[in-house]
């Protein structure tokens, strides 16, 4: 994958199955973001291809889109709506009827449930971020730094949810600077 007139990475070839987790690490510039954006089909490959369950990314029908949940830097949280609008928004947008509570008494939430977004702290919002994917009943998550603005507890509860996704079936791509928080027996580690 080339940046301008530099490559950030080639001949990058794997594959992830069920209850696999894979670790993306590298410096900050070594296209972990990029690689992150191109696996969740919001960019295109300058050779090759991804795919999932066979079709291309970018040829992915909606439910086989919905499989596959990204979070990057940014939190996707509408700044004008509280904490569970924000949820039943994207429940909705899902298809899917669901309780909150128990997520987010988990995130230590519920204190700010009622909260607009755009009041909560970065940690917050990136714990509601966090609620939203685990919420999403995608299959794979492609996860950009998830740790950022997380304290120790916030990091504890995602570390363990990852795990526990991937333990029962799902997939996920993790990019971060701690793979150790992350690592697991089998973990794919992919330098960039």
């Amino acid at each position: 994958m080339w940046r301008g007139e530099r490559c950030l990475f080639e001949r990058l070839d794997f594959e992830l199955g069920p209850q696999q987790l894979a670790l993306l690490v590298g410096a900050n510039g070594s296209g972990k973001t990029t690689l992150l954006r191109i696996l969740a089909g919001l960019g295109l490959p300058t050779a090759g291809s991804v795919t999932w369950r066979g079709v291309a990314m970018n040829e992915l029908a909606t439910e086989q889109r919905a499989e596959v949940a990204y979070r990057g830097h940014l939190e996707a949280l509408k700044r004008d709506l509280t904490v569970v609008e924000n949820l039943e928004f994207h429940a909705t947008l899902w298809g899917r009827e669901q309780s909150f509570e128990q997520v987010l008494e988990e995130l230590k939430l519920a204190h700010v449930a009622h909260m607009r977004a755009r009041y909560l702290s970065a940690g917050q919002r990136r714990r509601a971020a966090l609620a939203m994917l685990h919420l999403s009943g995608a299959k794979l998550w492609l996860l950009d730094e998830p740790t950022t603005n997380l304290d120790s507890e916030g990091r504890a509860v995602l570390v363990d949810w990852t795990r526990r996704h991937v333990a029962d079936g799902g997939l996920a791509v993790v990019a971060t600077h701690q793979p150790d928080e992350f690592a697991a027996r089998g973990a794919l580690m992919i330098e960039l």
